[in-house]
């Protein structure tokens, strides 16, 4: 019998969806914990793979824990920056993420806050429901309503989700264009969104910024101070991706000098929930009124989303376990680097 470890779902009562994508043979183990260092010794010496959420992470300490009949590490989601993937590498365990989930819904939300600020539709509806007559004024009570079509939207990072994202900003009539050094010499071309080859010169000139790079060490803090000084004046930034891609200070800073007109952020820190920071505190205070709004990683979400991340997370470790297919794999480079040839690691 091969046992998938769950180890941080506390937010789950029943695996009834995960037990739809079970083999004969496989069986779940599931754990609550928000902290996987609590899981027992003996719940990781048994895992034949484990599916992990975003409560809990797999350092190194972690790894370690785990018996050498565990084949496969799987990311219930798109970002794996909580598995350390040298260290999952190094025993030989490849690691897997669940892209194919929630593209439109992280798609959609982008676009949805971006035309939130653009458009002033927090504080006209803040606004009326305090007083619907003499709230009843098309005068912009914060930002001034702007056009959008015609306007410029830089996509940082035109991955899944940055496509998606993209496709719908075109279709506002916008001007689209891309930073990503990952893509491949031409995808250009058969996108049809201009791209820059430097992250500062795409800021200077977009109207709209929109984050949706993973989070590594290449991109940590890459939306830093440089990055808002060289923001066209009076952007708007939007971040869906994960909250250590910025600087929240560097953000804060914007928005106080006006740089940043407006920001939508779905992810704010590496932390969840945020700590205490001063954007939180004016934030909760009403200085940003109009001009920020803040939504609590829920970008992800539909029920649909929510069902296809649940199943396929275990389908892919079920997949594994019982045929050595792998799909999504994340650190075949590190896999090659630690000597290891799996097939199907990219």
């Amino acid at each position: 019998m091969s046992v998938i470890l769950v180890p941080d779902a506390p937010h789950l009562d029943e695996l009834d969806i995960e037990k739809k994508a079970l083999a004969p043979g496989v069986t779940l183990r599931h754990f609550k914990e928000a902290d996987t260092h609590n899981i027992p010794d003996s719940a990781w010496a048994e895992a034949d793979a484990v599916v992990l959420w975003h409560f809990g992470s797999m350092d190194k300490a972690t790894i370690a824990r785990l018996s050498d009949k565990c084949r496969i590490i799987i990311r219930a989601g798109v970002g794996f920056d909580g598995v350390d993937l040298k260290a999952a590498a190094a025993r030989g365990i490849p690691v897997s993420n669940t892209p194919d989930y929630g593209t439109a819904e992280v798609a959609d939300h982008a676009v949805a806050l971006a035309l939130a600020l653009m458009r002033g539709l927090v504080p006209y509806t803040t606004r009326l429901k305090a007083d619907p007559v003499a709230g009843w004024d098309w005068k912009p009570p914060a930002l001034p309503g702007r056009r959008i079509r015609g306007a410029k939207v830089g996509i940082v990072g035109l991955g899944r989700i940055g496509l998606a994202a993209a496709r719908r900003f075109a279709g506002f009539d916008t001007e689209v264009a891309f930073f990503d050094p990952y893509q491949p010499v031409g995808y250009e071309q058969a996108t049809g969104f201009k791209r820059y080859h430097s992250l500062e010169e795409m800021l200077g000139v977009s109207d709209i910024v929109s984050v949706h790079t993973p989070l590594n060490d290449e991109t940590k803090f890459m939306i830093n101070a440089k990055a808002v000084a060289a923001m066209k004046p009076g952007v708007v930034y939007v971040n869906t991706a994960r909250g250590g891609v910025q600087d929240i200070d560097a953000i804060y800073g914007g928005l106080t000098s006006g740089r940043i007109s407006g920001a939508g952020l779905d992810v704010l820190f590496m932390q969840e929930p945020p700590p205490q920071h001063k954007l939180l505190a004016d934030y909760t205070a009403g200085k940003f009124d109009g001009r920020l709004i803040l939504t609590p990683h829920a970008a992800f979400y539909s029920p649909d989303a929510l069902y296809d991340m649940r199943y396929k997370s275990v389908e892919t470790a079920v997949m594994y376990l019982t045929k050595g297919q792998l799909r999504a794999c994340v650190n075949g480079r590190e896999l090659r680097a630690a000597g290891h040839d799996i097939k199907g690691a990219g």
